[in-house]
């Protein structure tokens, strides 16, 4: 009766790959159901929160195996970018080398836990024979106008030596590394990510997204309504345009405020050289980080230009300021200021001894300029607005936008937030973009038949301080493609993110060679059924393989309009209240739980210890509660497999039962109808543990089954014989076993789920707790119908409630249906 984790986890993993149980079918006549978690960087062994993440996936592909589904769980790497690439450098090896070695670690892990990963077909973005496609991709993006280059300040991360999109830019720090960002000049690479904007937050109703994720998007984008102006640059035809979502306040500008990185602000300091403060201002603000300059805690600060600029509809001559919280990346890069009417217009119009000028009135208190020590930004009557004066300001937006618009001034226009994506990346290890630079022909794309360009291997990694594909002249020189002129590669990489951005396409086809997929492969297994990974992914992954699905939709390559129809974001693993870190020194190894506790017990404590989409809290002592839970079932089932193995040819008499028996079915049924809500339904597979967890010390509580009658017995083995159905999406190797065990010699993915009958949930009596002051004084049997009152009698009779209300005032008596008696009772 001893359970043998570890014989039983190598027994089972060897038959399910004998059996195939995870291939899924292609064009299979089952319906198809598509499931994937987000894959892993192989920069290091799997740690815990991996094997939640990938517990969670199991699960959900388990049970639909059981319901007769095609299911689909593929499982690859997202093998390059600077994780890959620094661990490399810290083992002082080549990432090639140490990518592959960890791949196969994690390919052992992988197997040891148990998950039903379909592996023929695992593709990893680091080998050719996958980011070759990448490549074409970007090809196919850049002939549909998608992709081009341009200068422009960049977020730079000076420890990764290497550009970083805004999205990973978090709190003015590295997502990576964690040191400050700065700014830095350079060429780059860019997808028009922009073009689909409106269509990305246009979140379908057959989608079932966390709102909070939705949320997230739709702020990151953060479609703006209202109306782009042309001020004159004094003394010019210059104009400078601005976007306002507050056309009301047009007439209160008293000041346009230009951030150091706007083309007109270069201009100037290459006119004027010698301007010291001008020039020392614009590069310290340029070198801080983005996300620090525009929050609302920032010091605003700023140099006049000694320029002005006119305001189209009242002729005013306002002064043009440099700032540092106006930034290039939003809107136009240039803000018309109204320092009456909006709150950090106000602290540098004070600072800075700037006129300031009322155009809105408070409906209940007339606003003084000299008395008003915070801007006034709620709405109300329009002042000092020439032929406006009068109108209600949330009216007077409108037509302000259309006066604009009649006059030549400007028009209404919607604005993102969203940039463009830049994707140049100044490291080796990632895909390289397939352009050659060639003085003559200019920007030239690889020929598709060169593809894919390969990176060199003898490149000095950790060794410079610079992209090291600069030190490959052998692999950058080559002829060009069009005129056979010595020419150049281009020697910046892709974002990894590129790579992860259609990688579930490609899984639908992994193999092919002439293609990035096939298309009826894709219209077969697309879109996702449900997707799995962590809500830190909202505004990077999610949002880019949303716009990667929409062009390949585009392309014709996919059909529908989002690639996964379910998200689900799962909860970190949390150890002593933080996220886990080797630096903290709170990691847990799950290799260690493995061999010490079994594949099984580690899947059964991740997923019962709180919902998917809530953080787990790790404890030992809950993680051998597992355990202890799976040895229970194990010794249940095995010390009375004779009696089981009899009972289960029996069939059952329901109505001849006696109470206990009744009680047994009772709980029987109820557990496989509060599982099926739990598990399939809801995904809360903590709570269908829980079931499980219950309906065990019920038939724990059954003495002596060998003794019991044919019907009796029948009833205890139907009990012990839907655990093992109950327990398979979450302990496979165990439930296997002891379904094998039983007689069984069909898979329990072959089995189907188990069947609750409606007749067995029928009480005649049920046992009702009886609470006094919250603390659980007794309980009694009574029928599930009866009245409240006849149910407060009773629980007032128990001898130990009686016991606990001496000298006490019973005040209240609440009567939970089918559940408890709680009463509440103060001292006389």
């Amino acid at each position: 009766m001893d359970y043998h984790f570890k014989d039983i986890e190598q027994k089972w993993q060897k038959i399910w790959q004998e059996r195939r149980i995870a291939n899924a079918k292609d064009f299979s006549d089952k319906p198809k159901y598509y499931v994937l978690s987000m894959f892993p960087y192989p920069s290091g062994a799997l740690h815990i929160g991996h094997a939640s993440n990938y517990a969670i996936g199991d699960a959900i592909a388990r049970i639909k195996l059981m319901e007769g589904y095609n299911v689909m769980q593929p499982m690859g790497y997202d093998a390059f970018g600077m994780p890959a690439e620094n661990y490399a450098i810290q083992n002082n090896s080549h990432p090639r080398i140490t990518t592959e070695e960890n791949i196969r670690d994690m390919r052992k892990q992988f197997d040891s836990m148990g998950f039903s990963f379909d592996w023929e077909r695992e593709l990893s973005t680091c080998r050719p024979n996958y980011y070759r496609w990448g490549q074409y991709i970007f090809k196919k993006m850049y002939e549909k106008g998608l992709v081009y280059r341009r200068k422009s300040f960049q977020n730079w991360c000076e420890d990764c030596f290497t550009v970083l999109a805004n999205e990973q830019v978090e709190d003015g720090a590295c997502w990576r590394c964690g040191n400050d960002v700065s700014q830095k000049e350079l060429e780059q690479w860019y997808f028009r990510i922009t073009n689909y904007a409106d269509e990305l937050l246009d979140f379908s109703p057959l989608i079932d997204w966390p709102e909070r994720v939705i949320a997230m998007q739709e702020h990151w984008i953060g479609r703006s309504h209202g109306a782009s102006i042309d001020f004159i640059l004094e003394g010019t035809d210059e104009k400078i345009s601005v976007f306002t979502t507050r056309p009301d306040t047009i007439y209160g500008v008293t000041f346009m405020a230009l951030p150091p990185e706007h083309p007109l602000v270069q201009s100037w300091l290459a006119e004027d050289p010698d301007n010291a403060e001008l020039h020392d201002f614009c590069k310290r603000v340029i070198n801080e980080d983005k996300h620090s300059r525009s929050s609302e805690e920032a010091i605003k600060e700023g140099v006049f230009s000694g320029r002005y600029c006119i305001n189209p509809l009242s002729g005013d001559k306002v002064q043009i300021w440099i700032t540092n919280y106006v930034l290039m990346d939003y809107g136009t890069g240039a803000v018309m200021a109204v320092p009456a009417h909006d709150q950090r217009d106000f602290e540098f119009a004070k600072k800075y001894d700037i006129p300031m000028k009322i155009v809105i009135q408070n409906m209940e208190q007339n606003l003084v300029l000299e008395e008003m020590e915070e801007a006034y930004i709620e709405p109300g009557i329009i002042a000092n607005s020439a032929h406006f004066d009068g109108e209600d300001s949330e009216e007077a937006k409108e037509k302000i936008s259309a006066y604009i618009s009649e006059n030549g001034w400007g028009d209404s226009a919607i604005t993102y937030r969203l940039r463009d994506w830049g994707i140049s990346r100044q490291r080796y290890w990632g895909n390289p973009i397939p352009v050659i630079h060639c003085p003559k022909c200019g920007i030239v794309l690889v020929p598709d038949e060169d593809l894919p360009v390969i990176l060199p291997e003898d490149v000095p990694i950790g060794k410079t301080t610079s992209n090291p594909l600069l030190s490959a002249p052998d692999w950058i020189n080559v002829p060009c493609p069009q005129c056979g002129e010595p020419a150049k590669r281009e020697t910046d990489t892709m974002d990894t993110f590129v790579d992860s951005s259609w990688y579930f396409a490609r899984f639908a086809d992994a193999h092919n060679d002439t293609m990035p997929f096939d298309p009826k492969l894709a219209d077969f297994w697309l879109p996702v059924d449900q997707y799995i990974g962590g809500i830190e992914h909202a505004c990077m992954h999610l949002l880019y393989a949303r716009f990667f699905h929409k062009f390949m939709r585009d392309m014709g390559w996919v059909k529908g309009d989002e690639p996964f129809l379910r998200l689900l974001t799962q909860g970190m693993v949390l150890k002593d209240g933080a996220k886990m870190s080797k630096s903290k020194g709170n990691t847990v190894d799950p290799q260690y739980i493995i061999d010490s506790y079994g594949a099984d017990t580690m899947r059964v404590y991740l997923l019962f210890a709180s919902p998917p989409e809530k953080d787990v809290e790790w404890s030992d002592e809950a993680l051998m509660g597992a355990f202890r839970f799976l040895n229970r079932i194990y010794r249940l089932i095995a010390g009375n497999l004779d009696e089981i193995k009899r009972g289960i040819m029996l069939d059952i008499d329901h109505d001849a039962l006696s109470e206990s028996g009744k009680k047994l079915r009772f709980s029987s049924h109820f557990c496989i109808k509060k599982w099926r809500e739990d598990s399939i339904k809801r995904m809360q597979y903590n709570t269908a543990i829980a079931a499980v967890m219950e309906h065990l010390n019920n038939v724990y509580a059954v003495k002596k089954p060998a003794k019991l009658s044919d019907n009796e017995l029948a009833a205890f083995a139907e009990a012990c014989h839907i655990i093992p159905l109950m327990l398979y999406p979450f302990a496979p190797h165990v439930a296997e076993e002891l379904w094998q065990m039983m007689g069984h010699e069909s898979l329990i993915s072959e089995a189907g789920l188990p069947a609750y009958d409606e007749k067995c949930l029928v009480q005649d009596s049920i046992t009702f707790v009886v609470q006094v002051n919250g603390k659980i004084r007794g309980n009694f049997e009574a029928s599930p119908d009866s009245d409240d009152e006849t149910l407060k009698e009773k629980a007032l009779q128990i001898d130990n409630v009686q016991r606990n209300l001496e000298g006490m005032e019973v005040v209240k008596i609440i009567v939970i249906k089918k559940k408890m008696i709680s009463i509440a009772a103060r001292k006389v």
